[in-house]
């Protein structure tokens, strides 16, 4: 005989100090328990890691800009001189400050008010856009179009600022408090021709 590779065991034959296996039936249900255990083994151990993924902590979300009403203010300030031009009617500016207390930048592109009967101007002209933890002061011009849709004796006008940042884009009314209804009122009365003495 002639060849190479190992030798193979011939039938009947069994590796030196094992155990003979049982013969027959007991050795095929000997070697089935072996079997359902490891199966079982292996299903408990894939049940409990996928226990521990299911139960693992969800990564938290990053939380979102605040929008941009919520992170905006908008004060009053003062009077300031009306620029002259000579195709617009009268008007009355006043200064605002306007401040952004956090979040990302944000961007004011719009300033309007309620009145068929005025018009609005802004310098700086929007859109224009004011980073956080700054402020921002905005010179803005209301000028009569016509008298008879401008108020006579608004009680709490307000400024409708459409602002936008990262997060939305919002259109907000500012009311800028007793002082400035106050002084919109008086400079009407004097465009209108309407000064109560």
């Amino acid at each position: 005989m002639s060849g190479t590779g190992p030798v193979e065991a011939g039938e009947g034959t069994r590796a030196h100090g094992l155990p003979p296996p049982p013969p027959g039936p007991p050795g095929r249900l000997a070697r089935h328990r072996r079997t359902v255990l490891a199966t079982a083994a292996t299903l408990a151990v894939l049940a409990g890691g996928g226990h521990l993924y299911a139960g693992r902590p969800e990564p938290r979300p990053d939380t979102p800009p605040p929008y941009p009403s919520q992170a905006v203010d908008l004060v009053y300030l003062d009077p300031v001189a009306t620029p002259r031009t000579a195709t617009a009617g009268p008007g009355f500016s006043f200064a605002v400050a306007l401040s952004v207390r956090s979040g990302p930048s944000v961007t004011v592109t719009r300033l309007g008010q309620p009145y068929a009967g005025l018009s609005v101007t802004s310098s700086p002209a929007a859109p224009f856009q004011t980073k956080p933890h700054s402020v921002r002061r905005i010179t803005v011009t209301l000028r009569v179009t016509e008298c008879d849709k401008a108020p006579r004796n608004p009680g709490v006008p307000f400024l409708d600022v459409t602002l936008r940042n990262t997060r939305a884009i919002q259109v907000h009314s500012f009311i800028l408090g007793p002082r400035y209804a106050q002084h919109l009122s008086e400079a009407l009365q004097v465009a209108c021709g309407n000064r109560i003495p």
